[in-house]
C-alpha cells in the first residue's frame, strides 16, 4: 500500500428535507450574501430554488441568482459568472445541481480567490490556486461526486479542450444530499450517474497496487451496491433507499476513499474528455460507457488476475477455467449491464463520432506525444488511438 493523505473535509447533511436548513447552515458560517449557481432551470420548475431562497430570507442572508450552466460546463461562462460574484461582493457560492454546476462553481470560486491569475493556467498546471471563495452544494444528481472531490473539469470551447485541475480549495465546505431531489431525474441522466460512479471506482480499482486489500474490498462492495441500486431505480425511480445508495456512493467513489493507498489517476476519464471536448453534445458518462469495452479489452492482459477478481467479486461470475476467460466474462457482463439495464451506448459510433477525428483526439489526449497515461497499463498515443478505434 502506498503512503497517502486522506482528506475529506466536506460536511455532509444527508436525508429528506435537509435543503430546508440551507439558510441556517450558511448563517452558521457567518455569510451575509451568497451567489446561487444553477443550471438550465429545473430547480426553478421544481420549486427547489424558491424553497432555498425562502430559507435564506429566514436567516437574513442576501443572495444573487446566477443560472445557465450547461452540461460539460464552459470556461468562458464561469469567467463571466466570477465577474458577477466580484461585482456583487458575495461571501460564498451555493451550487444547486449536479457535477456540471458544481464544477462551474469551483472554477468561479478559484477565479474570485485568485484574481491576478489567468484561470486557464490552473488547467495547464502553470499555476495553482492559493485561495478560493467558499463553496456549498445542494446536490440534485448522483453522478460526478464533485460534491466531495478536489477536482474541477471544464470545457474550453475556444481551444476545443476539456481539462481538469485538482486543488484542496475546490472541496466544498458542505454538501446537502436529499435523495428525494433525484426522484425526478430522467432515466438517461440516472443511468449516466450510475456509469460515472462505477467508472470513478473501476479506474481506481485497476490501478496496479496489489497491497491495498482493504481499499480493493471497499471498492468491490461499493460497485456491487451501485449495480443493484441502478437496476432498481431504472424500474422504480422513486425507490428512496436505492436513490440514497446512489447518492452516497457517488460521493464515496470520488472523495479519495476508493483510491486510498493507490495511484488515483483516472485513465479512462482522460480518454473520454477528448470525446466530449470535441463533441459538446456527448454526455460525459455516455462517453465513458461507450469507451469502456475498447479500453478494458486493450488493457486487461496487463493484469488478467485483477480483471478476473473483478468478474467474480463484483459481477458474480464463475471462475471459467482460467483468469483470461473469467476476466473477459466480467468485461462482457459490464457491457451488457450498460447496454441492457441502463440503455447506455457501448460504442462511440452510437454517439456520432467521426472516425476521422480519432487521430486528432489521440494527439490531444497524449499532449502530442509528450505524455503517457498511467494505469493498469501505461497508454501512449498509439494505445489511445487503438482504443478509440476499437470503440467504434
Amino acid at each position: 500500500m502506498r503512503d497517502f493523505i486522506y482528506y475529506a473535509p466536506t460536511k455532509v447533511l444527508f436525508g429528506r428535507g435537509k435543503e430546508k436548513l440551507t439558510g441556517e447552515i450558511l448563517k452558521g458560517y457567518g455569510y451575509g450574501k451568497v451567489a446561487i449557481h444553477f443550471g438550465q432551470g429545473s430547480v426553478r420548475r421544481s420549486g427547489l430554488l424558491d424553497g432555498i431562497i425562502d430559507s435564506l430570507k429566514e436567516a437574513d442572508i442576501d443572495h444573487v441568482l446566477i443560472g445557465g450552466v450547461e452540461p460539460n460546463p464552459k470556461f468562458d461562462f464561469s469567467v463571466e459568472c466570477a465577474a458577477i460574484c466580484v461585482h456583487e461582493e458575495v461571501d460564498a457560492i451555493l451550487a444547486v445541481g449536479g457535477g456540471s454546476v458544481i464544477d462551474s462553481a469551483k472554477l468561479i470560486a478559484a477565479i474570485v480567490g485568485n484574481r491576478e491569475t489567468d484561470p486557464w493556467k490552473f488547467f495547464t498546471k502553470e499555476a495553482v490556486p492559493i485561495g478560493g471563495l467558499p463553496l456549498g452544494v445542494i446536490l440534485t444528481l448522483a453522478a460526478a461526486g464533485s460534491e466531495m472531490s478536489a477536482s474541477c473539469v471544464i470545457t474550453n470551447q475556444k481551444l476545443g479542450l476539456k481539462r481538469g485541475f485538482t486543488s484542496e480549495y475546490n472541496r466544498p465546505l458542505f454538501a446537502i444530499m436529499d435523495p428525494e431531489l433525484t426522484f425526478s431525474v430522467s432515466p438517461f441522466q440516472t443511468a449516466c450517474g450510475v456509469v460515472d460512479t462505477l467508472m470513478h471506482t473501476i479506474e481506481r480499482y485497476f490501478q496496479p497496487e496489489e497491497e491495498a486489500e482493504l481499499t480493493h474490498s471497499i471498492s468491490e462492495a461499493l460497485m456491487r451496491n451501485v449495480i443493484e441500486a441502478g437496476r432498481k431505480v431504472m424500474k422504480d425511480p422513486c425507490d428512496y433507499n436505492s436513490r440514497a445508495t446512489l447518492m452516497w456512493a457517488s460521493s464515496l467513489s470520488h472523495n479519495g476513499l476508493t483510491g486510498a493507498g493507490k495511484n488515483e489517476f483516472l485513465q479512462l476519464h482522460q480518454l473520454e474528455h477528448e470525446l466530449s471536448g470535441a463533441y459538446d453534445e456527448i454526455a460525459h458518462a455516455a462517453g465513458l460507457s461507450a469507451l469502456f469495452n475498447g479500453w478494458a479489452k486493450h488493457v486487461y492482459k496487463a493484469d488478467t488476475g485483477k480483471f478476473a477478481r473483478f468478474a467474480i467479486n463484483v459481477w458474480g461470475s464463475d471462475r471459467l477455467g482460467n483468469d483470461e476467460s473469467t476476466a473477459l466474462d466480467g468485461i462482457r457482463r459490464s457491457v451488457d449491464y450498460f447496454e441492457d439495464v441502463l440503455k447506455m451506448p457501448v460504442d462511440i459510433s452510437e454517439l456520432g463520432v467521426d472516425p476521422a477525428k480519432i487521430d486528432e483526439m489521440s494527439m490531444k489526449c497524449s499532449n502530442y506525444g509528450k505524455r503517457t497515461l498511467p494505469g493498469v497499463m501505461e497508454l501512449n498515443e498509439n494505445d489511445i488511438r487503438e482504443i478509440f478505434t476499437a470503440s467504434l
